[in-house]
């Protein structure tokens, strides 16, 4: 047979991993190198070149889109169908497994899959019949923990606590939980893989009847694997049967959710006769790209080493935007994006990456402002965040006690025992009273309609938002907004998710915070009070505004918006990742650790590696973070990138920047520059010193539009940065 079409169209290390002979291998697939190609290949060539039946090839993938796709790609390579291969996920493998040998697995048959959220709600009711404090040992805590263990592969009964009362107290719920799952008929997600694991090593049989049927097992993304996948793979490999592995260690970024790069690290010394293959031809970027990605990734240690290449040409520098600050960043982000749509380009060939979900906020308001569509990758627009609503509720009861939305979405957030019998009754008065439900509460404490445990905890709430309100007279927008966010408990009561999704929404409630610092510099009219609460409604419509206005759809040319971690896998033309600054990317909860520190590396690299032909990096001098302006320190990540593969796009400011760590700016900087960037159609220039009929001198440092529609930042000497428009503002250039 004629198997030589299989072969055609690949480069020789492809070819070398398709027709391998060795019973085991490692491909270290480097971005943008055929991995996808070189797997189906590989399958094919098994079936066809050795004859291998399909019943007998095992395939692995980390998604089920990615199965299909592989299934796809396997049978027009072939040209027909081939049924029996075993071809999907981790978990959908193992589920089949369970499905079939429930007996064998210690399961009822019809047993149950619990989603997230009803493992919450059972750990919820077992904290309580265990009389747990749910204040100091929140159950989502709980469920990250037992999750965490299963992912290691190991039981409550496994786990010593060393006399430590976390461990402990985690330990007795995980305990009790697993008795209530075994009761119930009921399997979580991370039990699939922990039961079926177990499955092999308790029924010898069962193992050794899979052992002899899947022959080649093929495995992608191998660098994203936990222990219990792995150890589930090697089980089943056994000792005689085909392993081979694709993945790259320079892209594993997955280590908060347990993905163990020590899997792929250490797979040549687990299987001795493996033959490592290294993928380094890049069809995807230009060899300018690819040097800075390889030149950044040099300085991570224990790397199994590759060097990404590419036959076409140097292509464009990679361009560096030091911006004044977020504001500055944002607007050069999308001028540059109009310049490339105008150029005859599709605005969804570029994307925006960002290493925190917070920075798309002022992202989406710079494209908001010049009606580009746009569309977040795998999350929602800011505005639209859960934390973010939660925090505007409360906001919103500030002003009008009669908004009955708001008080249905936070009376009982943080829990405060008002339950959903209690909303009922108070509901129910409220529609007899044509009346709020603010008015309906009151009525009820006031005239004992409730039982006394659910009247004081509604007495509570009432209080909570009065006392809110008293404290939040005097303040500033920003000040008014963290008081708010600092004395709900919210932050508290989204930091009980644990891990990188209760990080990411206190950080999203921070820069709410600096929304309302710079909504406080933005507002136009001049005579209007910023500590009032008309201001606040202002902002508050603003941000309904902007969450009101709809995502692009699918179909729609829109620029793609997405996180870094969002971005593994994709590609695009045009490409800028925003924020290199230390502490925030690399992100200050991974700085102090060589461990977080590499994998903040390997995600720039996975940044870089997104970009085909045009990559632009840019990080602001200055930044708002927690309602405050900050200098900013650029990411050591930028000098890690050969100068000569960079050009600086703008005029330096003579600044000085901090020699560590970040510092507050303070009210009377100046910037003088060393070269006149000047606002467009004005007499005005960055840099020049300015004084207001009301504010006194001060000095501009960023603006937006042009001629007398143009907005334009002064720092004041005496009180701080405004925006004010050249219309109104009547500024008098100083000599």
């Amino acid at each position: 047979m004629d198997v030589s079409h299989i072969l055609d169209n690949l480069n020789d290390e492809q070819r070398k991993a398709v027709a391998s002979p060795s019973p085991h291998q490692l491909v270290l697939a480097g971005a943008g190198s055929g991995k996808t190609r070189v797997l189906v290949h590989r399958i094919a060539w098994l079936i066809e070149a050795e004859q291998a039946s399909p019943f007998s090839i095992l395939a692995v993938t980390f998604t089920n889109k990615a199965a299909r796709e592989m299934r796809g790609r396997i049978d027009e390579l072939l040209g027909q169908h081939h049924g029996g291969m075993w071809v999907g996920t981790f978990h959908g493998l193992a589920h089949r497994l369970l499905r079939t040998h429930w007996q064998e697995a210690g399961l009822v048959q019809d047993f149950h899959i619990l989603d997230s959220d009803d493992q919450l709600r059972l750990i919820k009711r077992i904290n309580r019949s265990l009389r747990i404090d749910d204040d100091k040992w929140p159950a989502k805590q709980c469920q990250w923990y037992i999750n965490s263990q299963k992912d290691e592969g190991l039981r409550a009964a496994n786990i010593d606590h060393f006399e430590d009362d976390y461990t402990k107290t985690m330990l007795q719920v995980y305990a009790a939980y697993e008795e209530a799952c075994n009761r119930g008929g009921m399997i979580d997600f991370g039990e699939i893989l922990l039961r079926a694991h177990e499955l092999w090593l308790k029924n010898p049989q069962v193992l050794a009847h899979y052992q002899k049927r899947f022959k080649h097992i093929l495995v992608d993304e191998f660098q994203d694997t936990n222990a219990i996948q792995y150890a589930w793979l090697r089980v089943l490999s056994g000792a005689d049967n085909s392993l081979m592995v694709v993945g790259d260690d320079d892209q594993s970024i997955y280590g908060w959710r347990g993905a163990r790069i020590e899997n792929i690290q250490q797979f040549n010394v687990d299987f001795l006769d493996a033959d490592i293959i290294r993928l380094e031809q890049n069809y995807r970027s230009t060899s300018t790209i690819l040097k800075a990605a390889n030149k950044l990734i040099e300085n991570n240690q224990g790397r199994l080493g590759k060097n990404l290449w590419t036959e076409d040409g140097d292509g464009e520098q990679i361009s560096l935007y030091e911006a004044f600050n977020e504001q500055d960043e944002a607007r050069f982000v999308v001028d540059r994006i109009q310049d490339w749509f105008n150029s005859g380009n599709r605005r969804i060939d570029s994307a925006i990456l960002y290493r925190s979900n917070a920075q798309s906020r002022e992202l989406e308001d710079a494209l908001l402002r010049v009606g580009m569509p746009y569309r977040i990758y795998g999350g929602h627009r800011f505005y639209e965040r859960l934390e973010i609503k939660n925090a505007l509720a409360y906001l919103r009861l500030l002003v009008n006690r009669d908004d009955d939305t708001a008080m249905e979405r936070i009376i009982n957030v943080p829990t405060r025992g008002i339950g959903g019998r209690t909303m009922e009754n108070i509901r129910s008065i409220a529609r007899d009273d044509a009346s709020s439900l603010w008015k309906a509460c009151a009525k009820c404490v006031n005239e004992s309609l409730l039982s006394s445990r659910a009247a004081n905890a509604v007495l509570a709430f009432m209080e909570l938002i009065d006392n809110l309100n008293d404290g939040c007279d005097e303040l500033e927008l920003h000040e008014k907004v963290a008081h708010i966010i600092n004395n709900t408990g919210l932050i508290q009561h989204h930091e009980k998710e644990g891990g990188e999704k209760a990080r990411a929404r206190v950080e999203n409630l921070d820069e709410l915070i600096s929304a309302a610092g710079n909504f406080d510099d933005a507002e136009l009219d001049e005579e209007f009070d910023i500590k009032s609460y008309a201001f606040l409604s202002a902002f508050l419509d603003q941000a309904a505004l902007d969450a009101g206005e709809s995502q692009a759809s699918e179909s729609e040319d829109a620029v793609q918006l997405m996180t870094l971690h969002s971005a593994k896998g994709l590609e695009f033309q045009l490409v800028f990742l925003v924020g290199l600054e230390e502490g925030l990317f690399p992100h200050k909860m991974s700085m102090d650790n060589i461990t977080g520190l590499e994998e903040e590396r390997r995600l720039c690299y996975v940044g870089i590696t997104r970009a085909e032909k045009k990559l632009y990096i840019s990080h602001a001098e200055s930044r708002r973070m927690h309602g405050d302006v900050n200098l900013c320190r650029p990411s050591r990540f930028i000098n890690e990138i050969p100068s000569e593969l960079i050009d600086e796009v703008r005029l330096k400011s003579s600044v000085s920047r901090p020699s560590f760590g970040t510092t507050k700016l303070g009210t009377g900087l100046t910037r003088q520059m060393s070269g006149n960037i000047e606002v467009p159609q004005t007499e005005l220039s960055l840099g020049q010193r300015v004084i207001h009929g009301k504010f006194g001198e001060g000095v501009i440092l960023n603006y937006e539009g042009q001629g007398s529609s143009a907005r334009v930042q002064v720092s004041f000497d005496d009180v701080g940065s405004k925006w004010l428009v050249l219309s109104y503002a009547k500024l008098e250039v100083l000599a």
